[in-house]
């Protein structure tokens, strides 16, 4: 039976082998999501970098761009970090140079992996469906908040975990931690997180449309995958 494990934050990365596993990275809050997003609605692949230089370098090769910092995007880009950028306007054919506070981070971070997949709520049952699909142990990278734990993504996490519970064998703590509290909270998901701070922090930016898209689940088929430093969109249906 193949190991799923869960680490709750990059800064602990440096605890886990990556190598011969899938790592999942999960940024619900935005990052990940908004990957998803624009992979589904006409971006045609995804180039994560971990610096606003790095950005700005591919700006000056054609590329449209993407960055945030504290919630916010800065100057000079072309788009911030919301997933209904991708929704509201047409940027079918173009490629996409990303850099976030965390979720791209936590791609670079992963590169020695076997495989790197981008998780959000809104593509969770074709990540799920996928990870079913492989024979390799399983890593769940949770983004966090500039190193420390947050809730949404480790009820994401949960979910998978739970979703896989059958089939896999939970192999830290972290995992076990973060399937009770999906379990706890499926039902209430939305009012449990408003007590996390990055949700209470995206509303204070008057994000609320985000953080409603950011929860919906199954939105699309889609599984982003990093190959050869970018990011692909894989249509894959759940059974």
């Amino acid at each position: 039976m193949k190991q799923l494990e869960v680490c709750l934050t990059p800064d602990l990365l440096q605890h886990y082998s990556l190598e011969g596993k899938v790592v999942v990275v999960i940024d619900v809050f935005r990052a990940t999501t908004t990957m998803v997003s624009a992979l589904a609605n006409g971006i045609s692949r995804i180039t994560p970098v971990a610096t606003l230089k790095e950005c700005s370098a591919l700006k000056e090769k054609g590329y449209l761009t993407a960055a945030e910092r504290n919630g916010k995007k800065p100057g000079g880009f072309d788009l911030g970090n919301s997933p209904l950028n991708y929704l509201k306007h047409d940027y079918s054919g173009q490629q996409l140079a990303m850099t976030t506070s965390n979720g791209t981070l936590a791609i670079t971070k992963s590169v020695a992996a076997h495989e790197i997949i981008i998780g959000a709520f809104i593509n969770m049952s074709a990540v799920v469906a996928y990870l079913r699909a492989q024979s390799q142990d399983i890593l769940l990278l949770c983004a966090g908040w500039k190193g420390r734990i947050n809730t949404e993504d480790s009820l994401f996490a949960g979910a998978v975990a739970h979703l896989l519970a059958n089939e896999t064998e939970l192999a830290n703590d972290s995992a076990v931690a973060v399937q009770s509290l999906y379990q706890t909270h499926e039902t209430n998901m939305e009012e449990f997180l408003k007590e996390g701070l990055h949700f209470n922090r995206l509303q204070r930016l008057g994000r609320d449309e985000d953080i409603e898209f950011c929860l919906k689940k199954d939105e699309y088929n889609l599984v982003p995958t990093y190959k050869n430093g970018v990011l692909i969109g894989v249509v894959y249906q759940p059974q």
